[in-house]
């Protein structure tokens, strides 16, 4: 007997596949579809058609019978256009309603057997107690656009179906084993994420839908078919499970299933989950699944009577989201990026989450010898263990390419050592004035202990890099002669700050010295005791990021700011130690009664002499770590050197912070200005939204190396692999264009930031364009530097949640002037006025990139 056509509209979408699948052996499949289908298993012909153009669909379906038949053993009308957003949409019309009449008019030649149409349980009005079941009398009462369009085509086809028996299968929310349900896979989402949100449901915490299993609905087209010569011509008929879940049910489930523990769901007023979404999307812009519809649909119950299902199809449901629900958090732990991806979830926020094969595969840690560093702790490395001879090779190449740098540092050592000897002679009779007066103010030792001391301190720390640097020529010996040489570089950075240096010339050997050594030691060889399988390891890119945070233009900007900041230091610390006699300022004066200006006012307050050394020399030797530690390393330094990229990030947001509190204490304490510090303070402002999302991480990276059972002391110190993560090895320093374009990932520029860039800035000059005096003078300077502050490290997106503080600053404004004196009226209203405005510029999230960074995703908001 010939096999029957069978035409399925949408036949390459979800439920199309699984149709076709089940069908192709019994009937002869034709798919009709936007783009004609290509990799659908089973079906014997697809046509392209587009129900929104009636020549389309007319074109479409006389290809069908011309090359397969007249007579149609069913037609099944999948295809429909749908979205969650709740708002009215002309595809709704076009497509769901009008489309469904050009079907079913152009079918008026063919010889139908059956039209089936794919209808929802929502076109019925939901019942708002549970207990009370809808069946196919229950009125119609759809309560968005998505439900009304399916209730618009049904009224549509009954008017223009002609001969043609119409069965209306009403499903209920399809989901399978994987999840495949927008709705289910949110809300597990939610429990699986720990998310605060979650914990929150605007309704009844017993509301219920009835499910509908993808291989129950198979089964239910599958007997509709094969009984269509026995059903009735008008045919509404409810499809799905009679046994519903209650919301906080599901939760609890999920939540046992996951963390092995009930789940805590909270009902709170539709209200505030109104306010709640609104705040989000129309204030903060951030595009949430959560919808208005979905608050006031938050009651609703669709508890199913599938009596005219069994009666008619002999259908009975024979899986239950009950007994689904295991096997679909099985799937979501077994592979949790596959899952997300599924789900059309941000695949990011999971991407360090371990597969459970991984977690299987990962042993505990366990005592490493002291030779090497290979892996121990699960991962597959790139390279099996028989090609280790071959690797080990491969890194030591490196070693005795940089074999050098040692001879470099002994080569250092003798210089130094031996530069005492050509210094000139330096005593009281002999030293500058200002090095003089330095010595009297200060209360210094005599200038020739100061200067013998720092001579001293040359030759044995000479002598010791001599040491060192023939020690880290042996294989044995070269972790301790390495880091000894880096440690003793530290020194010679800080010996002509803590001795107060005398001479320039020492000063300034000391510097470059300590920083060579630093260099020649841990820079530019192969720094000691890093993991092997780390440094083995290609991928650069974190799991679930979209980009490296610790590429070389990624630093860039971190290194341009550091080296204008130590330019600006040195400067400071010269004048401070007596070398020069005046400090540059161009714009600040001091006081009347001082011949000194603003620069040279604050580097000799009461404020840095409470420094016992000087503090623009501590701050020349931060900038100095900081210009080495931002140019060591790859780009996998965020999981091969956490401990770095640690004391990096630690010496650039607290020393960024610092700068920030002398700005802020400099008109208020000491009466003037300095530009040199304002323009270090900038340039240290800037590098924290660059230094920030490696930090993110390289916190990341430990957090799940912990997860993993790798011992956190071990991974902080010496790095390692990663199980997950990309490989990139693009040259973003080839040219101006690739270097921003790299240099900005992560970082973005709303004009919403900038604008409260300039109010702040404003408002640090309220002395001199509103004339506020006294306390409110001063609370404009502090919070105008704050919201600067603020401001531009939010550029930076994984730090974007943090300008909502600038809201905080904006309500103070609002209410200063009316609690602190020395406002004028101007300055009262101008307050008033910029404090609200500063909030509403503090709410957007603003220009959002494409970019992601795995968890920390959710923090972006």
């Amino acid at each position: 007997m010939a096999r029957g056509v069978v035409l399925i509209t949408g036949a390459s979408g979800y439920i199309g596949r699984a149709l076709v699948d089940r069908l192709s052996d019994q009937y002869r499949i034709i798919g009709l579809d936007r783009s004609v289908a290509k990799d659908v298993p089973g079906l014997e012909a697809s046509y392209a058609i587009d129900l929104a153009d009636e020549a389309s669909v007319v074109d479409a379906l006389t290809n069908v019978r011309a090359a397969h038949s007249n007579t149609i053993a069913a037609c099944i009308h999948l295809a429909a256009y749908f979205d969650i957003t709740g708002e009215p949409n002309p595809l709704y019309t076009n497509v769901n309603v009008e489309g469904s009449r050009r079907l079913i008019t152009a079918l008026q030649d063919f010889d139908v057997e059956q039209f089936i149409y794919a209808s929802s349980m929502l076109v019925h009005e939901p019942k708002p107690l549970p207990g009370v079941r809808i069946d196919e009398s229950s009125p119609l009462g759809p309560t968005w656009p998505y439900p009304q369009s399916k209730a618009d085509a049904e009224q549509v086809l009954r008017e223009n179906r002609g001969d043609i028996p119409v069965v209306f299968l009403r499903f209920a929310g399809v989901y399978d084993d994987k999840g495949h349900s927008a709705f289910l896979a949110e809300q597990i989402a939610g429990v699986y994420e720990h998310r605060v949100s979650a914990h929150l449901y605007p309704g009844m915490l017993c509301a219920a839908q009835s499910a509908l299993h993808l291989e129950d609905l198979i089964k239910a087209v599958e007997q509709t078919i094969a009984r269509r010569a026995d059903l009735e011509d008008d045919l509404p008929i409810l499809v799905g499970e009679p046994e519903t879940l209650g919301y906080a049910e599901i939760q609890d489930i999920v939540h046992c299933q996951i963390h092995g523990k009930e789940w805590t769901t909270v009902r709170i007023p539709k209200s505030v989950a109104k306010l709640g979404t609104w705040v989000e999307e129309e204030v903060l812009g951030h595009e949430g699944f959560v919808k208005q519809w979905m608050v006031d649909d938050a009651n609703a119950h669709y508890i199913l009577d599938i009596s005219r299902a069994r009666n008619l199809l002999g259908w009975e449901p024979e899986h239950s989201l009950r007994d689904t629900l295991p096997i679909i958090i099985d799937a979501l732990k077994a592979d949790p990026q596959d899952w997300y991806e599924t789900n059309k979830l941000n695949t990011s926020r999971v991407a360090w989450h371990p597969k459970r094969s991984d977690a299987e595969k990962t042993e505990p840690a366990r005592p490493q010898s002291q030779d090497t560093d290979i892996a121990h702790d699960g991962h597959q490395m790139d390279g099996d263990m028989n090609n280790m001879d071959g690797d080990m090779q491969h890194m030591d190449g490196p070693q005795r390419g940089t074999r050098w740098t040692q001879f470099a540092v002994i080569g250092l050592g003798l210089w130094l050592a031996a530069s005492p000897g050509v210094y000139d002679v330096v005593s009281a009779d002999t030293a500058r004035a200002s090095v003089v007066a330095v010595t009297l103010e200060r209360g210094l030792p005599s200038i020739e202990w100061r200067a013998n001391a720092l001579a001293l301190s040359d030759m044995l720390s000479g002598i010791a890099l001599m040491i060192f640097g023939a020690m880290s020529l042996s294989k044995r010996t070269a972790w301790l002669g390495q880091w000894a040489t880096a440690f003793i570089g530290i020194w010679l950075l800080f010996a002509p700050l803590f001795f107060w240096s005398p001479s320039a010339a020492q000063y300034l050997t000391n510097m470059l010295v300590g920083t060579l050594a630093i260099a020649f030691s841990v820079l530019v060889p192969m720094m000691p005791g890093m993991s092997m399988e780390g440094m083995m390891d290609k991928k650069s890119i974190p799991p679930g990021w979209t980009y490296s945070p610790s590429t070389d233009a990624q630093r860039f900007p971190i290194v341009a700011m550091g080296i204008i900041g130590l330019l600006i230091s040195r400067m400071l610390t010269s004048y401070q130690l007596g070398h020069i006699d005046m400090a540059w300022e161009p714009f600040f004066s001091g006081l009347l009664a001082d011949p000194k200006n603003g620069t040279e006012e604050i580097i000799t307050s009461d404020v840095s002499k409470a420094w016992p050394i000087p503090d623009a020399g501590l701050g020349a030797v931060s900038y100095v770590l900081e210009i080495l530690m931002a140019v060591m390393g790859t780009r996998a330094r965020w999981r091969t050197m956490p401990w770095m990229v640690t004391f990096f990030g630690i010496l650039v947001i607290p020393l960024g912070v610092v700068s920030i509190y002398f700005v802020i204490i400099q008109p208020i304490v000491i009466g003037t200005w300095s530009t040199p510090a304002l323009i270090a303070a900038l340039a240290m402002l800037i590098m924290i939204p660059f230094s920030l999302d490696e930090v993110i991480a390289m916190g990341q990276y430990l957090y799940w190396s912990k997860k993993e059972g790798k011992p956190l002391v071990r991974t902080f110190f010496k790095g390692g692999a990663v199980a997950h993560g990309e490989i990139d090895d693009t040259d973003y320093m080839t040219d101006a264009r690739s270097i921003w374009n790299n240099t900005v990932r992560g970082v973005t520029f709303p004009w919403t930031l900038m604008a409260s860039t300039a109010l702040g800035a404003w408002l640090m000059l309220t002395r001199i364009t509103l004339g506020s005096e006294g306390a409110m003078a001063n609370s404009d300077h502090v919070v105008g530097a704050l919201v600067i502050t603020v401001a531009i490290i939010a550029t930076a997106e994984v730090a974007r949640t943090l300008r909502f503080i600038n809201a905080a600053f904006g309500a103070w404004l609002v209410a200063a002037p009316f609690l602190l004196a020395g406002a004028s009226s101007a300055g009262t209203v101008a307050s008033v006025a910029v404090g609200l405005l500063l909030i509403g510029l503090s709410l957007p999230q603003g220009k959002r990139s494409g970019e992601h960074y795995a968890g920390w995703d959710r923090f972006v908001v």
